[in-house]
């Protein structure tokens, strides 16, 4: 699938931006999962086995194994309450912007100051619903002035297929949020 078919949600996620130093290259294909921090690899990896788990209690949703599933899941919650609060302390916030959208492929956010077009960034995506972390590296695909900001739009380079597919569940999540709170509303209206 061509990157630029992945569809965008707009959602609030705290992110880091780093332009790359002149002297910094983006890591060749084979060598960025290498680079990638050990904290990012172990939220992936805790959350893949948060969707092995939430496949596995389908299973056990019989009356007789109630109370075991709802312990486990609330050991799961509690995991990722402490996952989240771990991966909050790798968030700098010299460093931190808002996205206004993101999704699989790219990201938007405002920014006080300009990124010319085509510069190489470090960018590190925190995520509430599945609690992980991304680490990817992006460029400037636009930038453009709105009032005394900029839009900043990035275009990913360096991600991994896991972590795309953590971006992909988390713009369904957001998605699906969005259009439970547009029922409601309709629901309310009548």
């Amino acid at each position: 699938m061509n990157q630029d078919e992945y569809f965008s949600v707009h959602a609030g996620l705290t992110i880091n931006v780093a332009p790359l130093a002149p002297h910094e290259t983006v890591p060749e294909l084979q060598d960025f999962p290498s680079e990638i921090p050990p904290l990012f690899r172990v939220a992936r990896e805790c959350s893949s086995l948060d969707d092995e788990l939430e496949r596995a209690l389908i299973h056990f949703s019989k009356p007789e194994t109630a109370g075991l599933t709802q312990y486990l899941a609330a050991q799961n919650s509690k995991i990722n309450l402490l996952l989240s609060f771990v991966l909050a302390q790798q968030d700098d916030p010299a460093l931190r912007f808002t996205t206004h959208t993101f999704g699989a492929s790219r990201l938007t956010y405002a920014s006080p100051v300009a990124l010319p077009i085509g510069t190489a960034v470090r960018v590190k995506i925190f995520l509430d619903n599945p609690a992980a972390a991304v680490y990817a590296y992006a460029e400037v695909a636009d930038c453009q002035a709105e009032n005394d900001q900029f839009t900043v739009h990035l275009r990913y380079t360096r991600l991994t297929e896991d972590d795309q597919d953590l971006l992909i569940r988390a713009a369904l999540f957001f998605q699906q949020k969005m259009l439970r709170q547009r029922a409601q509303q309709r629901s309310d209206q009548h």
